[in-house]
């Protein structure tokens, strides 16, 4: 039987979640089975990553590391050639830790993890796999076992494995703005893709019984990017009618829905179960841009490069990267998602960038810079914090991360775009990630306590083995959320540490992705704001 039931809700927020199971007005309760497990369970805000994005904060959940351990810090890693940057999309070969499904595999505990990113190629793990974020025709031979596919082909009648995957077609008109009907549609769009991935885990856990049973639906954060200002109670409009009334009622169909199929799931996993909840990042409103790029070409940091038409100038425009005189540039940041900036150090005298000697004074004249940046209206800080990376993303991959990351006043993604002014406001506020997600507990042994105080994204990771039973690794940086669980339930299984996780394994390279599924990715991400 299941002991240990994971669901993940990537970008939920109780600024969401409270609402959904309020009695409201003329709406009635949206998640009444959620309503039960807030009344019955325990909750707490979950911290993410310093930069609260997808890949890097569910290879934390996954590893109980920080991206400096794991090696992921953005959907993108880009290596400076001095004269150019190249850039490829992560992967699983890129998560240089051992993630949770391949350390309770490997203490003979049975697995299935579905539509979790990064996790594709799949390990060899003791259960099931079916990766999240990839396109359709890599679906197939990234599930693990192979014989499961074919399985869910032969007994589900309505399996469509193409919804399991990101439709680019359909996604694609979001990257434009979209009209009142298009919006709507977008939010319709994900109502039967989360119902699919509900009816795959319906199945194996119906069928498959694994100890940890684990599925991600990520259609919470897609919405919310689109759809925030009917989302939020403080953007609502309290006499909504047409446009306003029918996004309204879509996105609380999606959440409904959502409800349904986390009641199911609970349900199947049985009384004895320990079911946990957790999101990547929480989510809130951006009210302003920072075009970082433009600003720093005004400090001089950054130097733009005339599209000359020559074949490296084309290439960085069709990569979405943007032309810069590399001669010139000693600061710049690479991708909106990264909310980061890297310096340039010359490796040798005469290359492009500073000298290594100057990289401190170099880096807290920036750091300066940046603070003195205000809000044109309220004269406040518009750089909330600026974070270096060996203080937050410690570890062997500490070098990869950008050298600072920005924490903007409204938590907004920053532009690189050449544009003027480096400031504007926004003509209505959307979606974007908070550091506060949710982490809830709900069934057996847990403590029904409501709220507790803050968790750290990295305790995730050591409270699911602990709830399955396993010793913790010493090397996790997370520690067990001894406060999720009952007294006496506690008492009873106390914590207990054991040896480190193993070294990951170099696995075999696997088809990789055409030139077109490439550009297809990066409109996907462009469409949530992630890249421009």
């Amino acid at each position: 039987m299941t002991s240990t039931l994971f669901i993940g809700l990537d970008g939920c927020t109780f600024t969401v979640l409270n609402e959904m199971v309020r009695d409201l007005p003329g709406e009635g309760i949206t998640m009444p089975f959620m309503k039960k497990v807030l009344e019955n369970g325990v909750r707490a805000k979950l911290r993410s990553t310093p930069n609260p994005l997808t890949p890097p904060a569910w290879c934390s959940i996954m590893t109980g590391k920080n991206p400096g351990a794991h090696g992921v810090f953005d959907f993108i890693r880009a290596e400076d050639k001095g004269g150019e940057v190249f850039w490829t999309l992560y992967d699983a070969r890129d998560v240089d830790s051992e993630m949770i499904w391949s350390i309770a595999s490997r203490k003979k505990k049975t697995v299935a993890a579905l539509n979790f990113p990064l996790t594709a190629p799949p390990p060899d793990v003791n259960g099931a796999i079916i990766p999240g974020f990839i396109p359709a025709k890599h679906l197939r031979r990234n599930t693990h076992p192979r014989e499961l596919f074919e399985r869910l082909k032969q007994n589900l009648p309505d399996f469509k494995p193409k919804e399991l995957a990101w439709d680019f077609d359909n996604e694609k008109q979001a990257l434009e703005a979209l009209s009142p009907e298009d919006t709507a549609n977008w939010v319709r769009y994900h109502l039967p893709r989360e119902e699919q991935w509900f009816k795959v885990a319906e199945y194996v856990l119906a069928n498959d019984k694994p100890d940890l049973m684990a599925v991600m639906f990520d259609g919470v954060d897609k919405i919310q990017h689109q759809a925030w200002p009917w989302l939020d109670p403080e953007l609502l409009t309290e006499n909504r009618e047409g446009h306003d009334k029918a996004m309204r009622e879509v996105c609380r169909e999606y959440f409904a829905n959502l409800d349904g199929y986390i009641e199911r799931l609970v349900t199947l996993a049985g009384p004895e179960a320990q079911v946990f909840f957790a999101s990547d990042h929480g989510f809130t409103a951006s009210t302003d841009v920072l075009r970082i790029n433009s600003f720093l070409a005004e400090l001089g940091y950054l130097a733009w490069a005339k599209n000359d038409g020559s074949e490296q100038a084309l290439r960085r425009e069709a990569s979405d990267f943007a032309n810069l005189d590399w001669s010139k540039t000693t600061a710049y940041c690479r991708t909106p998602s990264s909310n980061g900036i890297h310096i340039r150090v010359a490796e040798k005298p005469g290359d492009p960038g500073i000298d290594a000697k100057e990289y401190h004074a170099f880096r807290d004249t920036l750091i300066a810079d940046l603070k003195s940046l205000k809000h044109p209206e309220s004269g406040a800080p518009f750089v909330a914090d600026v974070l270096k990376r060996e203080e937050w993303f410690p570890g062997p991959h500490m070098k990869e991360a950008c050298d600072l990351t920005l924490v903007l006043h409204d938590h907004g993604f920053v532009s690189i775009r050449d544009l003027k002014p480096a400031l504007i406001k926004r003509d209505i506020p959307v979606g974007t990630h908070h550091p506060d997600g949710i982490f809830l507990a709900y069934g057996h042994g847990i403590a029904p306590v409501g709220e507790v105080p803050l968790q750290q994204i990295v305790d995730v990771c050591p409270t699911l083995l602990h709830s399955l039973g396993l010793t913790i690794p010493s090397d996790l940086e997370g520690k067990v959320s001894e406060p999720f669980f009952d007294p006496e339930w506690l008492a009873a299984h106390p914590v207990r540490q054991g040896a480190k996780t193993r070294p990951v394994a170099s696995r075999a390279p696997t088809e990789e992705m055409d030139a077109e599924e490439r550009k297809q990715m990066i409109e996907q991400l462009q469409m949530l704001g992630y890249m421009e």
